[in-house]
């Protein structure tokens, strides 16, 4: 937490990760808050809060001190969802809502965003292009990979991996059933369509109150599925590049109720997207320096608004 007094702070930043570990396009936008608004903005990480219900009331204190809260007026909430749990970081964001706190991003959004089936059904509901895939509830994984439904080539992902991980490319039934007889089956896995012309190339667009601010082009450099920058990929500033994927993205986050969102879209060909995946937590490349003003135009938005 920075702040001199707690219960000055009507805005805050909420994370999982300490200060010396925070991602840097956190570190900045935290900056870019502590700037805007000083003394009546900090950064809070979800174990120093208690919270529940005392004398009929919504409690929320500190951990340490055990010092009363009020609600901030808006809470920029910088956790990933995809690991996030119901029974922990989910309960907390809800109560905070339920105290009277604006979220970026609302629970609701978080919520879909966290499972990337459960974008896919929003997306699709909302008419946009996805790739085809299949994913399963109970059914064991070893029965699931041979099932006739999945196709190979293939792109097998963890419902609610996050920064890439737990993604492989199965490229033929066997390999398929050698990947799935490595996999943890803690949560389930989606088998998903490869679109090949966009293998190793994805656009990321990141997107604020509805309106694309940024894009940038990723590109493997070793023929990798995904690029990796740390293994010679390269990454691309190309706002305004490809205006038909930006206005893609900008529906892609209004599906999802996303008032901050990084959406990632493949080629299905050139000149046409289809939506991989939506972010609810994005990072940011150096040079993108518009993203973290506009968040902060985002916050002083919603502030207005109560």
């Amino acid at each position: 937490m920075v702040t001199d007094d707690p219960a000055l702070a009507d805005v805050w930043m909420l994370v999982r990760e300490h200060p010396a570990t925070l991602h840097r396009a956190t570190r900045e936008l935290a900056a870019a808050l502590a700037d805007a608004y000083g003394p009546r903005f900090a950064v809070w990480h979800t174990d120093e809060l208690l919270f529940g219900v005392q004398g009929g009331k919504l409690v929320l204190r500190t951990l340490g001190g055990g010092a009363d809260l009020p609600a901030p007026a808006v809470v920029c909430v910088r956790q990933m969802p995809g690991p996030m749990r119901s029974d922990r970081e989910v309960t907390l964001l809800r109560h905070l809502e339920r105290m009277g706190s604006t979220l970026i991003n609302t629970v609701d959004a978080q919520l879909k965003a966290r499972n990337k089936i459960l974008q896919l059904q929003e997306l699709a509901l909302a008419g946009l292009p996805v790739p085809d895939t299949l994913s399963y509830a109970t059914a064991p994984l070893e029965g699931v990979v041979r099932s006739p439904h999945l196709d190979t080539p293939c792109v097998v992902k963890s419902v609610n991996g996050a920064k890439g991980g737990r993604v492989f490319l199965a490229r033929d039934p066997g390999l398929l059933q050698e990947v799935a007889g490595s996999l943890t089956q803690d949560t389930p896995f989606l088998f998903q369509e490869h679109v090949a012309h966009s293998h190793g190339r994805t656009l990321r667009v990141v997107v604020i109150d509805g309106e694309p601010v940024d894009a940038v082009l990723h590109t493997s450099g070793n023929g990798a599925l995904a690029a990796n920058i740390a293994q010679g990929g390269t990454a691309t500033l190309c706002a305004g590049r490809y205006p038909e994927a930006e206005e893609l993205a900008a529906r892609a986050a209004r599906a999802l109720g996303l008032d901050i969102a990084g959406v990632d879209l493949l080629f299905a060909s050139e000149g046409t997207f289809t939506v991989c995946e939506v972010n609810a937590v994005p990072g940011w490349r150096p040079e993108m320096v518009t993203v973290a003003p506009a968040i902060t135009a985002c916050v002083a938005r919603r502030l207005s608004a109560r």
